[in-house]
């Protein structure tokens, strides 16, 4: 984040019920999994009933949400009642001061509550994202891969992504995920697991059985050309690609009495102009400020 991140007024946020008959629009369409995330989704107040909104749409298979935890341990139940399945927490060090440095000052002893709490409540899948940043964190593979073993969960390493809303990043502090697999076999044997079209990560089982490992090679092994993801942001658009810089606006249409045809109409057109993918678009934008802050987009 940046210091002084500029804020949205409240009237340009879609509202729940926007964001559910968007989402059962894209049900429609074929899309059957929902994945709440951001920017921070446990910041947007009264979460739970969009939560519970979006688990009564007939056909949904797999609700889940990622956060950085700070509010879990609050909320983690209510979320499970109202009809979330899974939990990814963000987790980047287990070092407390090096945690809040990364952060921003972010409280290490309550992201650590808010796992427990989503274990405790019954998620399932329950992930860790890690991301790695060469200097910074990469001394710590392999203990982060350990909470794995300890914990029975997902721990899922992601190369560090020009998404960073300070501009810190650069390719000589890209860790890829074959330096990261290597430094975990250091200590576990790892089984690969073939990787299902359209997943992000490429799984590893732990010989003994306990967790799990996965890997996420945004960077150095893009998996663009099997990619079956869309992103609808928290102002309203629809979001093809994260490495392209292009937003297809649909709020004008949801505000201002649209049919569904015309909606579904723009939406498909949307997906259409996905963009060819990562490693295009860094040849394509040598300048990092074409790439969007991960915390502009929210939704």
């Amino acid at each position: 984040m940046p210091t002084h991140p500029v804020w949205l007024p409240h009237s340009e946020i879609l509202t729940f019920e926007e964001i559910h008959h968007v989402a059962s629009l894209f049900l429609g369409m074929g899309v059957t999994k929902i994945r709440l995330s951001g920017g921070e989704p446990l910041m947007r107040r009264d979460i739970e009933r969009l939560v519970k909104l979006l688990a009564g749409i007939p056909g949904i298979q797999q609700l889940n949400m990622t956060t950085n935890g700070f509010l879990l341990a609050e909320k983690a139940a209510a979320l499970k009642s109202a009809g979330l399945r899974g939990i990814t927490v963000s987790l980047h060090s287990l070092k407390p001061e090096r945690f809040a440095e990364i952060t921003g000052g972010g409280p290490f002893d309550k992201v650590i509550q808010g796992i427990k709490a989503a274990k405790s409540s019954g998620f399932r899948p329950l992930k860790i994202n890690s991301v790695i940043i060469r200097g910074c964190n990469d001394d710590e593979i392999a203990d982060l891969a350990s909470l794995a073993v300890e914990s029975n969960v997902s721990v899922r390493f992601i190369e560090y992504m020009p998404f960073d809303g300070q501009r810190h990043w650069g390719m000589d502090k890209v860790v890829s995920g074959r330096e990261i697999v290597d430094k975990i076999r250091e200590r576990y044997e790892l089984v690969s697991v073939p990787r299902p079209a359209g997943s992000t990560a490429q799984l590893y089982k732990l010989e003994d059985g306990n967790g799990e490992i996965g890997i996420i090679t945004s960077i150095t092994q893009p998996f663009c050309s099997d990619c079956d993801r869309i992103r609808l942001s928290a102002d309203g658009k629809i979001v093809p690609c994260l490495f392209d810089k292009a937003g297809f606006d649909l709020r004008p249409l949801l505000r201002t009495g649209a049919s569904d045809e015309k909606i579904l109409k723009f939406m498909g057109e949307a997906v259409l102009r996905k963009t060819p993918g990562v490693e295009t678009l860094l040849k394509k934008y040598q300048q990092l400020e074409h790439i969007r802050p991960m915390h502009t987009i929210g939704g």
